[in-house]
């Protein structure tokens, strides 16, 4: 399995400047695109149904070929889900910490 890094995720309780609403996920964030490093700032809403674990401690995700591959034998703590047309991500929990898992059609990237 190979893994390629796509992004940090670190929640806050503070707006933290160029966040954008993401209405259907109850969360704001930065665009991890917006620095070289992949850094995204995570403020959940109330409400908002993800783990604790996600909600208060960093996140790494990578970019992997196959999903369900990348998700065999581990701890899920979020199912496979489609948060945006075009890609599908799972979470883990690894070590203690949460491990996101991004798997994108490459058709739908290309356009």
């Amino acid at each position: 399995m190979e893994y390629k890094y796509h992004h940090l995720g670190i929640p806050t309780k503070n707006i933290v400047e160029g966040m954008f609403h993401v209405k259907h996920l109850k969360i704001y964030c930065t665009d991890h695109e917006s620095n070289p490093f992949g850094i995204q700032w995570m403020l959940y809403e109330e409400g908002n149904t993800l783990p604790e674990l996600v909600q208060t401690v960093p996140h790494v995700a990578f970019e992997v070929d196959d999903l369900q591959e990348a998700l065999k034998d581990k701890r899920v703590i979020v199912l496979p889900n489609s948060p945006s047309p075009g890609v599908m991500v799972a979470m883990i929990e690894e070590a203690g910490a949460p491990v996101e898992f991004l798997q994108f059609d490459k058709s739908v990237r290309l356009k």
